[in-house]
């Protein structure tokens, strides 16, 4: 089959990232609701987090064979494919298009195995890359975007369809292919590859794209989409590539894990306590929560006298912790399991078991050793400890307070007065003090402010990170705007109105189905669409928010802060509310098409029982990935932000976010009790009551902060919300280092006057166009006509 007769159909199948385009039926997700969310026991999920899935899932995308060319063939082969580029003809362009999308692809009609298609599919990417195939992609793309005709016949469509987008989609496909392809790095790489991957990487993240970085282009395309003049827009594919775009200029997880160590090294700051990678891969799941027929079975049971174990409620990780816990009593555990500890899964509700119940105080501690340099932590808790200085400071004006009625200020190291306790408490403290990069960053912005002469110009290093957000400064609002729209329309819990973007331009086809199969395959199609989607827009945040943070902590609290003013934290709230196990085992995709199986393998005959099956995984990765990624976005949002943890109680999150514990993924876990940790105090002491379990496993799992109250809140009165304040406070910090550091007119006071007048009447002055038509009657009215008294000169003032 010649490349250029690839149906288009083929095409959108094809590179969707890791997740097949299908068509789905309208009754697969009703079904799925149907599950029951109560269901107790789940099983172990063996998800694997990282920066994307696995290469074949997120590619899930026929003379003489290409494979028999030679090196010098296939060159000359490419060359005449990007000349054939430049013909103003559209129709031809797109053939060639289609031709280059083919070898990207893999020239999967020539080969007999997936292995095969995937090896000749990287082979042909560096090839593509290395005859400057990407440039002129770039410079077509362009034209797209720019083309008014197409956006204003757009907007004049009362429907918008596949064919609208043709040429934008194979586009992107084949930038697409090569950014994933080139990003990932394999064994048995070529050092010419390897080379290729290091350049393809800095034009990428460099300015070197019509002056600006190249996910500012698609940044772009993404905000005249949602301002409705460029419906036609795909945007599945847009934001794939805008997400892998950011993953390859400015890193992943590990890559920010090692620039974290090598900028704290920089600063000389300690090194981290543990790695966070590995503590949190290293988890495991705790059992979900009671449902409501194990509890009213189980107060049946105590009725007639019986104590029984609850083998479907007791949380496996905690018992594992607790088995070497020398603060945890054996015996109380044995004999103490009280049905109290259920989580009901409704806020504000006490379970029946837990009316006559009391709750027993902790077992003493055995005697404490003498104290040594390094304290010895319980072998069960995953975290070090971590204290700031300001938690050092308050705990001494505390205890001066106390003991000898006055305090000094920030001082941490006078003792003198307090009781030997305290010494060693405060000894305890400063072990575990621990200095975030963060912190060192706003003190400097502090001097910077004060000192602006005497500490002169800060050397600003010109990093990926860096050169992205000051090309995305002035729009930064509407990005984040424009993404949260997207997020809002590709929420499953969103309800379709007829006001709201149409994010399935890319999907729809142009005669809509006619039978039950075509509707099924169509339906299980725009909800794998809408996954898609969240999947990359909440990897895209997560990334900005991380990279920025690191970089610099105020380019990191200006985007934190656009999200929350656009309503972010309700709407992943939102999210949230719904069936999670029906999300997260969701079956929105065919096997069969999933490339590159669909174009080596016999296509099977598909039913409509076949669909209604979907395949045998346990979960859906991408759901899963999209889940962990908005609770870690919620979690950066609110992280010592009082308002903003008030936003949550406000929100009524804990009910929403206890469902969530039904999923059995440490790491899913882990950021819903860091979320429930922070808001713990402000649900009341019936709720914590109430909920012991999950009390407990926040305990066993999250880090603890050592003088944090945080599960019993006896300082909450003296903290009122004042949202308004602290976000303006915010805000004029964030304003004062972007002027500070992008401001053109900065310094403006403290600018030398140029007192030379050869140097000023030397000066070019840039004047307005209509100046030299009108200088003339300026000169008579502001010049000739005033009388001058030169005597005054003369005078002393």
């Amino acid at each position: 089959m010649q490349a250029e007769d690839m149906e288009v159909p083929m095409i959108n199948n094809l590179n969707d990232n890791g997740d097949r385009q299908r068509p789905k039926g309208k009754d697969v997700f009703k079904e799925q609701q149907k599950e029951s969310e109560s269901s107790m026991e789940s099983p172990n999920l063996e998800f694997e987090y990282g920066d994307t899935d696995t290469l074949t899932a997120e590619l899930s995308a026929r003379g003489r064979r290409w494979i028999e060319l030679m090196a010098e063939e296939q060159r000359a082969y490419v060359m005449r494919l990007l000349d054939a580029l430049e013909v103003t003809d559209r129709d031809k362009r797109l053939k060639v298009a289609r031709a280059i999308l083919y070898l990207a692809q893999g020239v999967f009609d020539e080969c007999d195995t997936e292995v095969d298609v995937l090896h000749w599919s990287r082979h042909n990417v560096f090839l593509l890359y290395d005859m400057g195939i990407f440039t002129a992609l770039l410079e077509l793309l362009s034209m797209e975007i720019d083309n008014s005709q197409a956006c204003s016949s757009a907007v004049r469509k009362p429907a918008i369809s596949l064919a609208d987008s043709t040429e934008l989609r194979v586009l992107l496909s084949i930038m697409y292919l090569m950014v994933e392809t080139i990003r990932v790095q394999t064994e048995d790489d070529r050092p010419e590859w390897r080379s290729a991957r290091e350049a393809f990487k800095n034009e990428l993240g460099s300015p070197l794209y019509n002056g600006e970085p190249f996910a500012l282009l698609l940044f772009t395309m993404v905000t005249k989409f949602c301002s409705m003049n460029a419906p036609h827009f795909p945007m599945k594919k847009v934001l794939l590539l805008l997400w892998k775009t950011i993953l390859f200029t400015l890193g992943g997880f590990e890559e920010l894990q090692e620039m974290k160590v090598r900028g704290r090294e920089r600063l000389n700051l300690p090194p981290l306590p543990e790695d966070s990678i590995k503590v949190v891969r290293a988890m495991r799941a705790a059992s979900p929560p009671a449902s409501a027929m194990e509890l009213i079975e189980q107060q049946q049971q105590q009725k007639r006298g019986r104590r029984s174990r609850r083998p479907l409620v007791k949380q496996d990780s905690l018992d594992t912790y607790n088995e070497r816990d020398p603060f945890k009593n054996d015996d109380a555990r044995d004999e103490e399991e009280d049905p109290e500890d259920t989580d009901s899964g409704i806020e504000g509700e006490v379970d029946p078991l837990d009316r006559d119940v009391i709750i027993q105080p902790p077992p003493p501690p055995p005697p404490l050793k003498p104290p040594t340099e390094r304290v010895n932590f319980p072998k069960g808790l995953p975290w070090a400890p971590k204290v700031r200085e300001k938690d050092i400071e308050h705990f001494l004006e505390t205890s001066r307070n106390k003991f000898i009625g006055f305090t000094l200020g920030n001082d941490t190291e006078t003792l003198v007065g307090l009781p030997r306790p305290i010494h060693e408490s405060v000894k305890t403290l400063k072990q575990h003090k621990y200095v975030s990069i963060a912190e060192v960053q706003i003190k400097r912005e502090e001097e910077l402010q004060q000192c602006p002469l005497t500490l002169g110009e800060e050397e600003v290093e010109e990093t990926p990170t860096e050169m992205l957000y000051l090309g995305m400064l002035p729009n930064l609002s509407q990005y984040v705007i424009a993404l949260l729209k997207l997020l809002l329309a590709a929420a499953p819990t969103s309800k379709a109105k007829t006001d709201s973007i149409n994010i399935l331009a890319d999907v729809l086809p142009e005669e809509m189905p006619i039978t039950v199969l075509q509707s099924m395959k169509l339906g299980i199609d725009v909800n794998r669409h809408k996954e898609i989607i969240v999947k990359a827009i909440s990897a895209l945040l997560l990334l900005l928010l991380k990279h920025f943070k690191l970089n610099h902590i105020y380019q990191f609290e200006i985007v934190s802060q656009h999200l929350v003013f656009a309503n972010c934290i309700p709407l992943i709230l939102k999210f949230f509310n719904q069936n999670i196990m029906s999300y997260i085992s969701a079956k929105n995709s065919i096997c069969v098409l999933d490339f590159p199986h669909c174009v080596v393998h016999e296509m099977p005959e598909l039913t409509a029982e076949s669909l209604e099956a979907g395949d045998s995984n346990q979960f859906c990765w991408r759901n899963l990935f999209s889940c962990i990624n908005l609770l870690r976005i919620l979690n950066k949002l609110t992280k010592w932000k009082h308002s903003r943890t008030m936003m949550l109680v406000v929100f009524k999150s804990a009910p929403i976010l206890k469902r969530a514990l039904k999923v059995k993924q440490a790491m899913m876990q882990l950021y819903v009790l860091k979320l429930l940790k922070i808001q713990t105090k402000y649900l009341g002491r019936q709720w914590r009551k109430s909920n012991m379990k999950t009390m407990s496993a926040i305990y066993q799992k999250v880090r603890h902060r050592l003088n944090d109250d945080w599960a019993y809140g006896n300082d909450i009165d003296a903290r009122p919300w004042d949202f308004q304040a602290e976000e303006c406070a915010l805000r004029e910090s964030i304003e004062k280092f972007n002027s500070r550091r992008y401001d053109r007119n900065k310094n403006g006071d403290f600018t030398p006057v140029d007192n030379c007048l050869q140097s000023v009447l030397g000066q070019r002055v840039e004047l307005p166009e209509d100046f030299h038509y009108s200088y003339e009657m300026w000169l008579e009215r502001e010049v000739f006509s005033q009388p001058i008294q030169w005597e005054g000169l003369l005078q002393n003032p």
